[in-house]
């Protein structure tokens, strides 16, 4: 069962691009944009990391941190942050498990039988760690709502 606005995001340790252990509790103490993306490389991912990369400013002056989270590994997320200029910290969830808790999965991602992948979704989160904004899309070629999520972290500074 999916988060939603009201819960306590589950607590959650995951690698970041150079395999160091990265949990939701060390960001806690800000706003924190969670947005679980399906795939790097792909282009509505790519659209949607790289808008978040542009907006980083925004979101820095609202004393908020932006994390990624998708099931690729370390490596493909290290590569893909490289490729696309992104320096907030991109976790990968290899096991699933951290997607499947918090916005579900997509089965047979990409038209791939067997192979799942986070569905794109953006979870703000208050500074104590409730969830005061959730969006899932259903649709992997949906970009999340960034006027909205901004919105939402703005309304907790």
């Amino acid at each position: 069962m999916a988060i939603k606005t009201g819960d306590k995001a589950p607590d959650f340790t995951l690698p970041d691009t150079d395999k160091n252990p990265r949990s939701l509790k060390e960001f806690l103490g800000k706003v924190t944009v969670l947005a679980f993306y399906p795939g790097a490389f792909t282009g509505v991912c790519t659209k949607e990391m790289c808008a978040l990369r542009d907006a980083l400013a925004n979101f820095n002056a609202l004393n908020a941190q932006i994390v990624g989270i998708s099931v690729d590994s370390p490596f493909a997320n290290k590569g893909f942050a490289a490729q696309n200029n992104i320096s907030y910290p991109l976790l990968s969830d290899y096991t699933r498990k951290v997607s499947a808790e918090y916005c579900g999965l997509y089965d047979d991602f990409g038209g791939l039988k067997g192979y799942t992948a986070a569905k794109r979704s953006v979870f703000v989160l208050d500074k104590q760690g409730v969830v005061r904004y959730a969006w899932i899309s259903e649709n992997p070629g949906v970009e999340p709502p960034y006027a909205e999520v901004e919105q939402a972290v703005s309304g907790l500074k």
